[in-house]
């Protein structure tokens, strides 16, 4: 009978989460992760960092998903339901809501304990920082009528941080700043229920990060190709929330008829303006350009979580 030795080394450790993660088995990829992290002092490289993540978020996004899918049918069948389904699909979601909320402080005590503290200044600061916002956003948006934790607060908090630290210590381009970009935009959406400010933060990185993309060579950006797949989220996530204020002002609207006639909006700036193609399709380098056109529409199959990066 033979098993696998428990002193397996830092490399074996990061060879099974790589297993588990291609099948799907993600507890198991938390799990080496984790004990990665307390046999070296919680420093991660940056694969192990990412496998932490993807394991989280994977585990986090197919419970969500079972919630949004229950209250959708208790919104959608509450007149045609009996008491008993009704109490039924009630029973079932707070079960999801537990596990939900078990695991988002699971990931977020190991930030707040031993991560954050622990991680240098600079990506690893701001990638952990965004984590324990993303996680504490997931909290606010099962316990929005609960005012018992103020949650949306923290995650702001958390956000806000972030975002401080990544506009100092990382250039526009980098993907870690365009996904913590995107997700405190959707923060300012879904929680604060802002679309203007959603819209405001978006276009704002979305401008700086074509900007200095247009400055420099394909080449110099290691990360090209993560950059602008969370370049082409953010655009189709402003086209959607700028209809949605368009619709506000005006039933009738239609963004897409908007940017036909070249109608451009204000946002809370006071001069911020917005056409889909944001002005740059001449400055825009050729590479980023065909790898936009060769990706939207696989990405858009293969999206998980909706309109969500994370």
């Amino acid at each position: 009978m033979s098993s696998i030795n428990v002193t397996l080394s830092r490399l074996d450790r990061l060879y099974l989460a790589k297993v588990a993660d291609q099948a799907e088995r993600y507890q198991d990829v938390i799990d080496q992760l984790k004990d990665i992290i307390h046999a070296n002092d919680a420093q991660l490289t940056i694969d192990e960092r990412n496998l932490l993540s993807i394991g989280y978020k994977n585990l986090t996004a197919n419970l969500r998903s079972s919630w949004r899918t229950i209250d959708t049918l208790q919104k959608k069948e509450a007149l045609l339901s009996t008491r008993q389904e009704v109490k039924l699909m009630r029973v079932q979601k707070e079960r999801i809501e537990k596990d939900i909320d078990a695991l988002c402080r699971d990931v977020i005590e190991l930030l707040e304990r031993t991560l954050i503290p622990a991680a240098n200044d600079g990506e690893e600061k701001v990638f952990y920082s965004k984590m324990r916002g993303d996680y504490y956003r997931y909290l606010a948006e099962l316990t929005r009528l609960k005012p018992k934790e103020n949650l949306a607060a923290v995650s702001l908090e958390a956000y806000k941080f972030a975002y401080q630290h990544a506009l100092i210590t990382l250039p526009p381009t980098h993907p870690t700043r365009l996904g913590l970009a995107l997700n405190f935009a959707v923060y300012f959406h879904d929680i604060m229920r802002s679309p203007e400010r959603a819209c405001h933060l978006a276009k704002h990185a979305f401008d700086e990060a074509i900007s200095s993309a247009s400055s420099e060579s394909p080449s110099a950006g290691t990360n090209l190709e993560d950059s602008l797949m969370i370049l082409q989220l953010m655009r189709d996530d402003l086209i959607l929330w700028h209809g949605e204020i368009g619709r506000a002002m005006a039933p009738s609207y239609h963004p897409s008829a908007a940017w036909r006639n070249g109608i451009a909006s204000d946002y809370e700036s006071g001069d911020c303006r917005f056409d889909p193609c944001g002005g740059h399709q001449n400055v825009f380098p050729a590479v980023y350009v065909v790898f936009f056109a060769r990706k939207t529409k696989e990405m858009r199959e293969n999206r998980r979580d909706g309109h969500r990066i994370d």
